[in-house]
């Protein structure tokens, strides 16, 4: 009898595992940039790894890549629309759609990049119009102009926010004199909750979800403020003043996804505004800076934990900036170098990839909070003319990495 209850136990349990809510999302795992992938290449060849395949078919944009379904999703900008594309895991162009008014003013090529659950893709365009798409026939399910409806404001540069999935919520951040977060049903599209406003434009920002103090809450970084919703009905439960750079003559510019750790949230901006650890308090209500930096300081390419430091580029000028490791507990800097140019980063099983975003120079070096130690280095030169902004992804052993209107794949498997 024993034995069978133990059996049942094992079923249930794989059960439940195996309905577990499958995303794939804007900086794997769960938004961090690290990756969870396994058996991959500790160094490359001097050309770079092979390049299994590029599609040259896409438009413009700075999206990154997300998954499902046997499918690759990715987003561009057609004449004044944003496009969904889908491709086969070799790269060939499955079909692709509309899903929202892209933005037409500074930079409007497409940054958003597709949640999937399922068989559903969710979008976001830069006027913040939210589609749900069904990721085999790229029929769309249900749209929603979620920031014109929500009397929603703008910064420079449109809407950047790839969108968060929670259960039957989908969560999306309009900003301006009504609410800052809503909740919509992802099935639907119905509303669920908006919270209050705190008067502020959205960032440029794909916020988290963490748990904490019993509470699952949705942390985010308009132009003004850090701030958390309570998941459950959207109430604000705390928030934290951005500091502004006293010579700084516009907003704000906040593209950087927050990180969090026991309690701790570090959020970065570029421009001179540096960085600064948030401490959350016992009961969840409120919140107070730790410490701040000013090595760190992130334009839009992402920053990555790794075993008690933070890695990433800064912002020197528009044109430059240098990679750095501070201290996760302190801000101290550990290291400071200069290496072609600021670009984004993203991590895996102990190494750092780097991608330059002046000319497309593609780093692996090894985490190592003592020293820049780079291990292997090559060059994209597809796509159009441009800055390399997208974001690096690692799925299944191969790195996806995009600039403008190319894709490419590589094999980084260890073989």
């Amino acid at each position: 009898m024993k034995s069978m209850i133990v059996i049942f136990l094992a079923l249930f349990l794989s059960f439940q595992n195996s309905n577990a809510q499958q995303i794939s999302e804007w900086r794997p795992e769960n938004r961090t940039g690290v990756s969870t992938e396994t058996g991959l290449l500790k160094s490359w060849p001097a050309g770079g790894p092979a390049l299994l395949w590029t599609n040259l078919d896409l438009t413009k944009g700075n999206s990154s890549v997300s998954f499902g379904n046997n499918t690759i999703y990715i987003t561009g900008i057609k004449d004044s629309a944003d496009i969904l594309y889908a491709l086969d895991m070799q790269g060939k162009m499955l079909w692709q759609v509309g899903m929202g008014r892209a933005w037409n003013e500074s930079f409007p090529e497409s940054r958003a990049t597709p949640t999937v659950e399922e068989n559903k893709v969710y979008t976001c365009s830069g006027y913040g119009d939210i589609a749900c798409i069904d990721g085999i026939t790229g029929k769309i399910i249900w749209s929603y102009k979620a920031s014109e409806a929500n009397k929603g404001t703008y910064g420079n540069w449109g809407i950047a926010e790839s969108l968060l999935i929670d259960g039957d919520k989908l969560y999306f951040s309009p900003g301006g004199p009504e609410t800052m977060t809503i909740a919509l049903n992802k099935t639907t599209g119905n509303l669920i909750w908006k919270s209050a406003s705190l008067n502020d434009k959205p960032g440029y920002v794909s916020p988290i979800l963490i748990g904490f103090a019993g509470k699952k809450m949705i942390v985010n970084v308009s132009l003004g403020n850090v701030f958390a919703v309570n998941a459950s009905n959207g109430e604000i439960l705390w928030k934290v003043a951005l500091p502004k750079p006293a010579d700084m003559k516009w907003d704000l510019i906040m593209c950087v996804t927050p990180l969090y750790h026991n309690g701790m949230v570090y959020i970065t901006g570029g421009y001179d505004s540096g960085g600064m650890m948030i401490k959350i308090a016992e009961d969840g209500k409120s919140a107070t800076v730790a410490w701040t930096d000013s090595v760190l300081d992130v334009h839009h390419g992402g920053v990555v934990l790794v075993d008690g430091y933070i890695y990433g580029s800064n912002w020197l000028n528009n044109s430059t900036g240098n990679w750095c490791c501070i201290d996760w507990n302190t801000g101290k800097k550990m290291w400071e170098e200069k290496w072609n140019c600021k670009g984004s980063i993203i991590a895996a099983e102990g190494m750092l990839y780097i991608y330059d975003e002046k000319k497309g120079n593609v780093g692996l070096l090894n985490v190592n909070p003592e020293k820049f130690d780079l291990v292997s280095r090559f060059q994209v030169t597809q796509g159009d003319s441009g800055p390399f902004w997208a974001h690096p992804v690692i799925h299944n052993g191969i790195l996806y990495l995009r600039h403008s209107n190319a894709l490419m794949a590589y094999d980084i498997q260890a073989k």
